[in-house]
């Protein structure tokens, strides 16, 4: 992988854990691909649900740490860990992101991003089914 990509993709990540830390939802959906999806609480998003998906969540801090990222072509996959911090209670969830990345015409993006939440109990998991409640569900 050239440095160039690299730094691209952590670039982006980063506007992906600003965006998101601000609720600037706009730049959050800008680092995904048109039919990009994200995967937590045992459901997949797709970006139509993603405001809404974002705005029942509770407001924090994401820190995100260097990704592990290995390129083919003008495809990569990528595991980045995650520690957030809630704003009113300053309590945590930590765990990583699994990403694939695609090269579009406008630069490296998130195709896919799934949430793995690590518990107490060293569990790995995508978090409780249905913690989000999609419309007319």
């Amino acid at each position: 992988m050239s440095t160039d990509d690299l730094v691209e993709i952590q670039q982006l990540l980063a506007k992906y854990a600003m965006t998101i830390t601000q609720g600037d939802i706009d730049g959050l959906l800008s680092v995904f691909t048109p039919d990009g999806t994200y995967s937590a609480f045992g459901d997949t998003y797709h970006l139509d649900e993603f405001p809404a998906l974002v705005d029942a969540a509770p407001r924090g801090l994401f820190l995100t740490g260097t990704p592990l990222i290995e390129r083919s072509g003008d495809t990569a996959t990528g595991t980045q860990p995650l520690c957030f911090v809630d704003h009113a209670t300053h309590d945590m969830r930590i765990g990583y992101y699994n990403d694939t990345y695609v090269r579009t015409e406008d630069g490296w993006r998130l195709h896919t991003r799934a949430m793995t939440f690590i518990r107490r109990s060293g569990a790995h998991d995508s978090g409780r089914p249905h913690a989000y409640r999609r419309s007319g569900a």
